[in-house]
């Protein structure tokens, strides 16, 4: 391409060929040391602002502030069990939709990196993967396997054509300049052998037969094939190298910080460090950044995977969950995009030349006649600042950290000088009054009669469920004969129950027994407790409870969750009795869901019972209902949950996610930006639930 063109596509001038200039755009291409664009390579800072996450009002002004903030690029995931919910039935609408988002990036002037997969990953439900795919006849998942290749091509190819049709790859003139498919798969596809490399092998050749006219990656993934791009995911990416010398140096997730799960603390990632993350990347010739979250945002409903994952997923990220800048992390990043910037023509013109300033300093000096001169130097000491001579100047540098000389000169910005004060969002009540409450009791006794089938043994939940509701009854039924001596003398009458996850609630008779739940650590857990029978029939109902399904891994096939057994009585006369073969009734659900009692109108108000929270009896399983004016302003909102239990929130029939106030397990003795951060260091919100807005 001839960069001295009026188009910068042609260099041809003959007017017979100009509709023909008109008609035609430039495809994106790539060297060793960038992405280009229209002839010009660039660096690139992108950011990840997932449109599901949050509202379709919120995406303006999202982008926007991604855009003030320096970002070039916004990048999604494509999120497959939103739009295909079941086979060939599709949904792109409200905050599904995704050509809008698209077009809303490319009117603020933005690039898209579009991160088909279609396996995601993300924190989450299922990775992306519609659960029915489970149930297709003689699949696996992610590997050479022609039912799982053949649906993944299937939905690839129906949001490629969505994207043509719409013109908005780069090559139609659209704003997409870079795709992915695949998902982190490296670290799986040794699992998988040689059928895992076909399957990289033809996930690669899938996507590029496409013919978007843009680059693909693959990240995580050494040995994509060309001409697919590998890139790098992780809190640091400066070791990192593509798997051939003419494929240019991407890094497709910089953590902002780390998501969290309900038991878990929160986390922050010092924005000293992510910067210093950052500057080590670009000076080692890395040309393309995207921050993995740059707005996290929240996963509505049931889509949070895990199991676990929390329903929010703020990330820590430059822009928190409710649209709101994060400050420092928002213009320290910003300043440091700038300086950047302005070592570009140098940058991508030059390779480094490595001065070692002392025993942690070095300067990674880049320079030529055609992009001038930059500098970077750097102290790694985790310890101590240090004081350098460079180019007959001298220079203060804070330990851990990176100063930036666009003309090898003059410190324009250093990683660890932090210039903006730390902002504080604070929850302020509003002025709604909320009079009265009505609850809804879900009736325990009624579940078997309700059941939808009766088989012997304990089945697998998701099976049954297929994932549309979290909840599944077993129920199942112990005669005890009135001349039976039980319990054994001095022995208590004890109930275990071992189950894959995620939590359970015990009934005996009608009345709860006890609940348990796993962890985030220790998904399988077993209820062990003495319970009390009586002569007769006696009615054991455990309802199970998915929160989340997973996200990560190998074999999705293969997941299971739910009361998987043994289940044993022990303490009677005649020792212990296995109720793991017995006949169990299944129901899929709560009466309030199937009722639809998220819905303002969804049954009589004569079936609630009205009244103050005070004066209303606490029960298991009790749904809650208030209505209220909706308070001025755009200012966003959020509901404080730290009274309430474990549940789901809708407002007017929309689901807003999960709830569970358990308290924070962490380590929560402080935060120093020195050091390479993990998930081990920085926790916050000890004492409190992991999330109780």
């Amino acid at each position: 391409m001839a960069a001295n063109s009026i188009s910068h596509c042609f260099s041809l001038s003959i007017t017979i060929l100009f509709l023909y200039l008109l008609l035609v755009h430039c495809n994106v291409t790539y060297d060793r040391k960038a992405i280009a664009i229209d002839g010009q390579k660039r660096i690139l800072f992108s950011g990840s602002i997932h449109y599901p996450r949050s509202t379709p009002e919120m995406w303006e002004g999202l982008i926007q502030k991604a855009k003030n903030g320096g970002l070039d690029v916004i990048d999604t995931y494509v999120f497959w069990n939103l739009h295909e919910p079941s086979p060939g039935n599709y949904n792109f609408e409200g905050r599904y939709d995704l050509v809008q988002f698209i077009k809303l990036v490319k009117k603020a002037g933005l690039y898209v990196h579009l991160r088909i997969g279609p396996y995601i990953c993300g924190e989450w439900n299922f990775g992306g993967f519609p659960v029915w795919l489970k149930y297709v006849p003689g699949i696996s998942f992610r590997t050479d396997n022609e039912p799982f290749k053949k649906a993944m091509a299937k939905f690839t190819q129906k949001i490629v054509q969505m994207m043509k049709d719409e013109n908005l790859f780069e090559s139609q003139g659209g704003p997409i300049i870079l795709s992915q498919i695949e998902n982190e798969y490296e670290p799986e596809s040794k699992l998988y052998g040689p059928a895992g490399k076909a399957y990289v092998k033809w996930a690669a050749k899938m996507a590029v037969g496409l013919n978007t006219g843009v680059p693909w990656v693959m990240c995580k993934e050494y040995d994509a094939p060309d001409p697919v791009i590998n890139t790098c995911n992780g809190f640091y990416c400066d070791y990192f190298s593509p798997n051939k010398p003419y494929k240019p140096t991407l890094w497709t997730e910089a953590w902002t910080g780390w998501f969290s799960d309900f038991g878990g603390p929160n986390y922050q990632r010092p924005v000293e460090d992510l910067a210093f993350a950052v500057a080590r990347f670009i000076q080692k010739g890395g040309s393309f950044v995207n921050y993995y979250m740059y707005h996290g945002g929240t996963n509505f409903g049931r889509t949070a995977g895990g199991p676990f994952i929390t329903t929010s997923y703020d990330y820590d990220a430059p822009i928190d969950e409710y649209g709101l800048i994060r400050q420092p992390k928002y213009d320290h990043l910003k300043e440091l995009h700038k300086a950047i910037k302005l070592c570009e023509k140098a940058l991508l013109n030059s390779d480094p030349n490595i001065v070692i300033l002392g025993s942690y300093e070095k300067a990674h000096v880049f320079s030529s006649e055609s992009g001038g001169c930059a500098a970077f130097l750097s102290n790694y000491n985790l310890r101590s600042n240090a004081k350098v001579t460079f180019n007959n100047i001298h220079y203060n540098l804070p330990r851990w950290s990176i100063s930036i000389l666009p003309d090898c000169r003059n410190v324009v910005f250093n990683t660890a000088k932090v210039g903006t004060e730390a902002s504080r969002v604070q929850m302020v009540p509003t002025n709604v009054k909320i009079e009265s409450w009505e609850t809804f009791n879900e009736d325990v006794h009624s579940v078997d009669d309700e059941s939808s089938m009766t088989v012997k043994g304990l089945l697998e939940q998701l099976n049954i469920t297929r994932d549309t509701s979290d909840y599944l009854w077993y129920t199942t039924s112990v005669r005890i004969s009135s001349s039976e001596s039980f319990p054994r003398k001095g022995t208590p009458l004890t109930l275990s129950i071992q189950t894959a996850g995620h939590g359970i609630h015990v009934f005996i008779n009608g009345q709860l027994s006890g609940s348990a739940f796993g962890t985030q650590q220790k998904r399988k857990f077993s209820f062990t407790k003495n319970i009390n029978l009586h002569p007769g029939e006696n009615k054991i109902s455990i309802l199970s409870i998915a929160v989340g399904l997973p996200n990560i891994g190998p074999h999705f096939e293969t997941r299971n969750i739910g009361v998987q057994g043994p289940v044993v009585l022990h303490g009677l006369d005649e020792g212990k009795k296995d109720l793991t073969w017995q006949k169990w009734s299944y129901k899929v659900g709560l009466k309030g869901e199937a009722d639809n009692l998220g819905s303002p109108n969804s049954i009589p108000s004569n079936d609630w019972t009205r009244g103050s929270l005070a004066t209303l009896k606490q029960r298991p399983l009790t749904w809650y209902k208030a209505f209220f004016n909706a308070p001025g302003g755009d200012d966003p909102l959020a509901l404080d949950m730290s009274g309430m239990g474990k549940g789901q929130v809708w407002i007017n029939g929309e689901s807003i996610g999960r709830y569970w106030t358990i308290s924070v397990n962490g380590n929560c003795s402080g935060c120093s930006y020195v050091g390479a951060f993990r998930q081990t260091k920085c926790h916050f919100g000890c004492g409190g639930p992991t999330q109780q807005w």
